[in-house]
């Protein structure tokens, strides 16, 4: 199984916005390949001194960390699932409408090791 991850700073008052755009996003994701989409929206995300989602996103007062787990039969389904969501239209219009800074949005993809 690959994993893509991705950690980004939404702003707190746009909560239903961005679920809205994220179920919509899950669709898309799914009609090209992902197995399951998963959002979450931080509840118990502390500071850190030296290492931490708030610290690694630039976190702002106003804003709140989600985070986002996609998962995929492959390395080779993922290319071709983002290949695909990236040229499609629908998702360039609701990447413009996110209410979140993409500039500081983390992510990165990962071959699993472990599944208990």
């Amino acid at each position: 199984m690959y994993i893509e991850a991705m950690v980004a700073p939404v702003k707190s008052a746009s909560k239903d916005e961005y679920v809205a755009t994220s179920q919509a996003m899950a669709k898309l994701f799914k009609q090209h390949g992902a197995l399951a989409y998963c959002e979450c929206w931080g509840s118990d995300v502390p500071d850190g001194k030296r290492t931490s989602f708030p610290l690694a996103v630039a976190l702002e007062k106003d804003e709140t960390c989600a985070i986002c787990f996609i998962t995929y039969p492959d390395k080779a389904t993922r290319d071709s699932c983002m290949e695909a969501v990236m040229s499609d239209p629908e998702a360039e219009a609701m990447f413009q409408s996110l209410p979140l800074d993409g500039a500081r949005m983390i992510f990165g993809g990962f071959e699993t090791v472990v599944s208990a």
